[in-house]
C-alpha cells in the first residue's frame, strides 16, 4: 500500500531481502485495543507515538508489499527513528539456523515467512508496562498503563488519527505519587519496581547494547525484575529471538497442549524447547500468529483483583 501523499512528516521506504509482516511483526508492542501509544486504522496504517533519545516521535508505518515497508515520522526524535527503522524490524536478522523439526512450528514459519522480532532499543519504554503485568491479569495492566499515560504522557507530535499520547520518560515515572499508582490498581510491589528501575533508567538503557545474556543481568539486577520481565523487555526492546518467557502463568500449559497434547511445567518446557536455541521466542509468536497456539478451558477465569481498593 502506498502512503497517502496528503499526510506530511519526513518519508522513508525500508525493503529486505525476505518477507516482513508489518501487522504480525508490531502486534507485541500494542498494549490493548486502547493503547493510547498505538493506532492501527481501517486503511492499514499503524500509527504509534514513542520517545526517542532525541525526543518524541510520533511514526506511521504501512505495508508498501511483500518485502517493503513506507514510514512516515514526526517530532524531534523523527529522524532518529527513521535512521533506526531496519533496526527496529530485524531487517538484518539470520534464520540460517532455524529449521524446526515438529510439524506445527515448521507449518506456522512455512505460512508466517514474514514474522519478525522487534528491536526498539527502548529498554525503559518496554519495561514498564511489563512490570504492570507482572503478576495479574492482562486486562488490569492494560487499564493501569491506559490511565497511567493518559494522565502523565504528553500529547503526540504530528497529524495523528486519534488523540494519542508519547509515554512518560523515567523522571515522570520516578516522581509519580505512590498514592497515585495505588490508585492505578497498581500495588506497592510493582510501583516500588517501576520508581526503582527509573532511578536507574540510563544504566538499564545501556542493555540495548549488551549480548542477550548480559542484557538479562543487568535488567535482573533491578530489584522486583526477573527473567520474566527480562524476557519480555528483550523480546520487544532488543530483538532476541530467544527471549522465552519462563515463568509466565499460561505459556508452559499451552506449550505443552499445543506440541505434546499434554500440560507440562516451566522445567519441561525449558527441556522441550532446547533444540531451538536460540529462536524459542520466535517458535513461540509463530504458534501464536498461526492460529496452533491453545489450552483447554477447565474453569472459570481467576477474578479480576482491584488494588486500589485494598
Amino acid at each position: 500500500m502506498a502512503v497517502d501523499s496528503r499526510i506530511g512528516g519526513a518519508p522513508r521506504t525500508v525493503s529486505a531481502d525476505r518477507p516482513i509482516d508489518l501487522a504480525h511483526t508490531l502486534a507485541p508492542l500494542r498494549r490493548g485495543s486502547g493503547d493510547p501509544c498505538h493506532k492501527s486504522t481501517a486503511d492499514g496504517a499503524h500509527w504509534r507515538a514513542s520517545r526517542m533519545a532525541s525526543g518524541p516521535v510520533t511514526y506511521r508505518l504501512v505495508q508498501e508489499g511483500p518485502r517493503a515497508i513506507g514510514a512516515r515520522a514526526w517530532g524531534p526524535g523523527a529522524a532518529e527513528f527513521l535512521d533506526g527503522l531496519p533496526g527496529l524490524l530485524c531487517v538484518d536478522e539470520d534464520l540460517d539456523g532455524f529449521a524446526p523439526d515438529h510439524p506445527k512450528i515448521a507449518e506456522a514459519h512455512r505460512r508466517h515467512p514474514g514474522l519478525r522480532m522487534l528491536r526498539t532499543g527502548l529498554v525503559f519504554e518496554a519495561l514498564v508496562p511489563a512490570v504492570l503485568e507482572q503478576r495479574v491479569h492482562t486486562i488490569s495492566a492494560r487499564a493501569s498503563w491506559r490511565g497511567l499515560v493518559w494522565r502523565f504522557g504528553e500529547p503526540a507530535p504530528g497529524p495523528t488519527p486519534v488523540p494519542m499520547r508519547v509515554p512518560p520518560d523515567a523522571d515522570t515515572w520516578r516522581h509519580i505519587p505512590s498514592w497515585v499508582y495505588h490508585r492505578a490498581n497498581v500495588d506497592p510491589q510493582r510501583s516500588r519496581t517501576i520508581v526503582l528501575a527509573a532511578r536507574m533508567a540510563d544504566k538499564l538503557e545501556q542493555a540495548a547494547t549488551m549480548t542477550p545474556a548480559d542484557a538479562v543481568r543487568r535488567l535482573c539486577a533491578v530489584p522486583g525484575i526477573g527473567i520474566w520481565t527480562a524476557a519480555e523487555i528483550a523480546q520487544r526492546a532488543l530483538g532476541d529471538p530467544d527471549a522465552l518467557s519462563v515463568g509466565d502463568f499460561h505459556l508452559a500449559a499451552i506449550v505443552g497442549w499445543t506440541l505434546l497434547g499434554r500440560p507440562i511445567d516451566d522445567d519441561e518446557m525449558v527441556e522441550y524447547l532446547e533444540p531451538l536455541r536460540p529462536h524459542r521466542y520466535r517458535a513461540i509468536r509463530l504458534l501464536e500468529i498461526a492460529g496452533f497456539a491453545h489450552k483447554p478451558k477447565f474453569g472459570p477465569r481467576t477474578p479480576l483483583v482491584d488494588h486500589s481498593r485494598i
